[in-house]
């Protein structure tokens, strides 16, 4: 499970939390409005439980922005606005 990011909208930073039911190979990915990868926050195997990673757009436009996670079989999408 993505939580919804917090907070939203930010400047420039925001914490992504997760849940994860089994260790599996996950991935915490940001795209753009056009789709295109600008950032990859994590990729590794990952334990069992509650996790959150924080993401610092200060480099990046004000804008939407996407955070996918993949782990395992399991794919959710939440959607960012970075507004500077």
């Amino acid at each position: 499970n993505l939580n919804q990011p917090f907070p939203n909208p930010f400047n420039p930073t925001t914490t992504l939390s997760f849940s994860i039911p089994e260790q599996s190979q996950t991935s915490v990915k940001v795209y753009d409005i056009k789709g295109n990868l600008i950032s990859t926050l994590l990729n590794e195997s990952m334990n069992v439980g509650y996790h959150q990673i924080e993401w610092n757009a200060d480099s990046y436009p004000s804008g939407v922005y996407f955070v996918k996670l993949d782990a395992g079989e399991f794919t959710q999408t939440q959607k960012l606005m970075l507004v500077k």
